[in-house]
């Protein structure tokens, strides 16, 4: 079995320790995910794994011919030849293999050294050759970079015609056509729609394989993972179970480390008053320096938050009000080219408090209707008419480039701020990763993604009724993700937007409207009920044309009927969904309550360590019966956990 091991790695930049004693082990099967917050070296332990960088101590063992593909997150590039030839390149391992055969049979035709090891060497290579896939690699080949998003047509391009990102895209197809014994990828779903990021899961559920990956997409990482590990302070921690489970564990953590953290910072507080107040008297200098040895000792083992894990929360400024219809489109059709319809006879009517997702794949024209409805292109021919006291918040990744100047981020943040937020500014520049120093940087010194977070954040502190966002969930991290989220579904207004989140989308979208080239359909329920309902057409049991709306098929009785068990299925999928959320409020309760009656048993079992308690019968015998009795509530809680748990994995 190939594996990649690693014992008490260490390695350190300057005077910062990156990594301390790290230890992992990933063989077949391993299906791990990489966590931390942003600048805590996950990108250089991934590359200590692929053996790019060398570690200051510690063992990398990697088991002979164990074939390891390691994805970065940016900067490949690929030229010089088309696609389908940049593709081959992956296969090289199984050309090279070739070669060796054929030198092999060469030898054994001369006669020339150990026949017996010569043989057995040959057939090492047939075995090896057939597990790879080798002899597969043309239609692998193509099926990875159809899964991918690239379409026949792609095939015989120049790679010079691809964008940045479709060069990445290529990149990890590369990768997976390896078909590598351990896999490492940096961040891979960062240039993936939500239909790649859909077949990757597929992909890695089927891995045979070993992976380690960093995304920060809580969907993608819950159906593909089955262990975490969180890289915090140079140290490394490991979480059986998918992401999510991973952050209930780390919060019931991160709860008894925040009473520690204000118990030592209370203390700290304390010390340096008295250190303050009587450093400078000769009658307490004395004292005054014990206190300061104490405070040395103390600040030596301070204790840290992981800045990715502390909960931030933040309110739009009120919506001001609006009319029930927010926005009606009557017959859009645009072009791009004079022969082709990227829309056509679109009609929409958007109301009041609506939060509708725009799903289709690359090409469908979603970021060009928000641009028609946000009046940034006016190059279309129908109608768009927007209510009474409607006023627009636009976001997209063009936002960025409008951002110039010397101010800091801090400043321009600020000028766009209401001021009852004025206090919370610093609070949700950290949400969205400008934290300590990163705050006080130039506009001009920002990068793309940088620049985007502002724009982003600049848009959520006006005054507006009606959001229209493209990609917002672009260069956040998890943590900010839910901070937009939380902000998102409080908000007081109307909101259409583009994601390739499906976490994001799922917990937000509330109508969804699919394009297609041309067409479009319109669909009442979230988008779990969207997704579930293209199953149910995948399956026969819907026609999709049924319900297609576009002006070449006008079948109103067809839709009519459709709409009927569309409503039906809408309803039937609400009161699932309403269990659902009964079965996770039943499931968080008894974990509060578990987590309480711990506290309170190791409490008491403090308690009966206290020689006044436990040199003391009828004390000793007292507290002894009351952790007993939480002993006995707390297995028959677990016991009611574990059958809650049990009925929410049905849902």
């Amino acid at each position: 079995m190939a594996f990649v091991q690693f014992s008490q790695v260490s390695l350190a930049f300057g005077d910062r320790d990156i990594l301390k004693n790290v230890s992992v082990n990933l063989q077949a099967g391993s299906k791990v995910a990489l966590t931390g917050a942003n600048g805590s070296g996950k990108s250089t332990l991934i590359k200590v794994m692929a053996g790019l960088v060398q570690p200051d101590g510690g063992q990398r063992v990697a088991q002979k011919d164990a074939r390891i593909a390691y994805l970065p997150q940016s900067g490949l590039t690929h030229h010089g030849c088309s696609l389908r030839e940049e593709a081959d390149k992956a296969f090289g391992f199984g050309y090279e293999l070739q070669a060796e055969m054929e030198k092999i049979g060469d030898k054994l035709k001369n006669g020339e050294g150990n026949e017996k090891l010569l043989l057995e060497r040959h057939d090492a290579i047939l075995t090896e050759l057939e597990e790879s896939g080798w002899n597969r690699r043309q239609v692998m080949a193509e099926q990875v970079l159809a899964g991918l998003g690239f379409s026949r047509e792609d095939l015989d391009k120049n790679c010079e015609e691809f964008s940045g990102g479709w060069q990445m895209r290529i990149a990890l197809g590369k990768a997976l056509m390896v078909n590598p014994d351990i896999l490492l990828l940096d961040e891979p779903t960062n240039y993936l729609d939500i239909e790649a990021r859909g077949w990757l899961e597929k992909f890695l559920d089927n891995y045979k394989g070993g992976f380690l990956l960093v995304s920060h997409d809580r969907y993608f990482l819950d159906h593909t993972v089955n262990e975490v590990y969180e890289l915090f302070n140079g140290e490394l921690k490991r979480y059986p179970g998918n992401y999510t489970h991973y952050e209930k564990v780390r919060e019931i953590e991160l709860e008894t480390l925040i009473r520690e953290y204000e118990k030592q910072q209370a203390e700290i507080a304390h010390l340096q008053e008295f250190i303050n107040r009587f450093g400078v008297q000769a009658t307490k200098a004395a004292q005054a320096q014990e206190r300061q040895k104490m405070l040395d000792k103390i600040l030596e083992k301070q204790i840290v938050i992981p800045e990715s894990l502390k909960k931030i929360h933040f309110k739009f400024p009120p919506a001001p009000h609006s009319g029930r219809l927010v926005a009606t489109l009557s017959k859009i059709t645009k072009s791009y080219d004079g022969e082709h319809n990227v829309l056509q006879n679109l009609d929409l009517v958007l109301e009041n408090g609506e939060r509708l997702v725009v799903a289709g794949h690359n090409g469908a024209g979603k970021s060009t209707l928000l641009r028609i409805i946000a009046g940034a292109d006016s190059d279309f021919s129908g109608e768009v008419k927007l209510g009474s006291g409607v006023k627009i918040g636009y976001f997209s990744q063009d936002n960025a480039e409008t951002l110039k100047g010397s101010a800091s981020v801090l400043e321009t943040v600020e000028s766009e701020a209401p001021l009852e937020l004025i206090p919370k500014i610093r609070d949700m520049l950290g949400a969205f990763l400008f934290r300590g120093d990163d705050v006080h940087k130039s506009l001009d010194v920002l990068s793309g993604g940088e620049k985007a977070r502002v724009a982003l954040l600049k848009l959520l502190l006006r005054p507006v009724n009606f959001l229209i966002l493209d990609e917002p969930t672009n260069h956040l991290d998890m943590h900010s993700k839910d901070v937009l989220l939380d902000a998102l579904k409080d908000f007081g207004g109307t909101v259409i937007f583009v994601s390739h989140d499906r976490g994001f989308i799922e917990n937000l979208s509330t109508r969804v409207l699919e394009l297609k080239p041309g067409q479009f359909r319109l669909f009442p329920g979230d988008y779990k009920y969207y997704m579930e309902r293209l199953e149910r057409e995948a399956n026969g049991e819907f026609s999709q044309n049924d319900e297609l709306k576009s002006a070449a098929q006008p079948e109103k009785n067809s839709q009519k009927e459709e709409k009927t068990e569309t409503k039906r299925s809408w309803e039937e999928q609400k009161k699932l969904e309403s269990e659902r959320r009964r079965a996770e409020k039943n499931v968080k309760n008894l974990e509060e309550q578990i987590l309480k009656l711990e506290e309170e048993k190791s409490s008491q079992e403090a308690q009966m360590a206290k020689p006044e308690v436990y040199s003391n019968g009828e004390k000793a015998k007292a507290v002894q019966k009351k952790i007993d009795e939480l002993a006995e509530k707390l297995e028959e809680l677990n016991l009611q956990w574990m059958e809650a748990a049990e009925a929410l994995e049905k849902f």
